[in-house]
C-alpha cells in the first residue's frame, strides 16, 4: 500500500529549502526505496506557512528512508531553516486517481 507522509512548517527561506531538497533529488536519483513523488503546497490563508506532500511505495520504504543517515542529515538541515516546529501526519493512500 503506498505511503504519504504530510509535513506542515513555517519558513522564510523557502529557496533554501528548495535547493537543498533538489541537491538530496539528484543525489539519490536512479537509487531504490526513496521517495515516489514529492509535492510542495503554499498556504494561501498563512504567509510563509507549507505543506510538503511525499509518497512512497510503502510504509516500510518510508521507515528505511527515515532511518537512513542522508535523510537524517537533511531533515537537520532543513530544520534549521524553519520557524518552530514541523508537523507530521502519516498517511496510507487509500485510493489516488487522476482526473480528467
Amino acid at each position: 500500500m503506498k505511503f504519504v507522509q504530510i509535513i506542515g512548517f513555517e519558513t522564510e527561506r523557502l529557496d533554501e529549502m528548495r535547493q537543498l531538497m533538489e541537491e538530496a533529488g539528484q543525489r539519490s536519483a536512479g537509487g531504490t526505496g526513496g521517495p515516489t513523488h514529492r509535492m510542495l503546497l503554499k498556504d494561501r490563508d498563512r504567509p510563509n506557512h507549507y505543506l510538503a506532500l511525499i509518497e512512497f511505495d510503502s510504509y516500510d520504504e518510508a521507515m528505511r528512508n527515515s532511518d537512513a543517515p542522508e535523510t537524517g542529515r537533511l531533515a537537520e538541515q532543513l530544520g534549521a531553516l524553519t520557524i518552530g516546529d514541523r508537523v507530521y501526519t502519516n498517511c496510507d493512500v487509500l485510493e489516488s486517481s487522476a482526473i480528467e
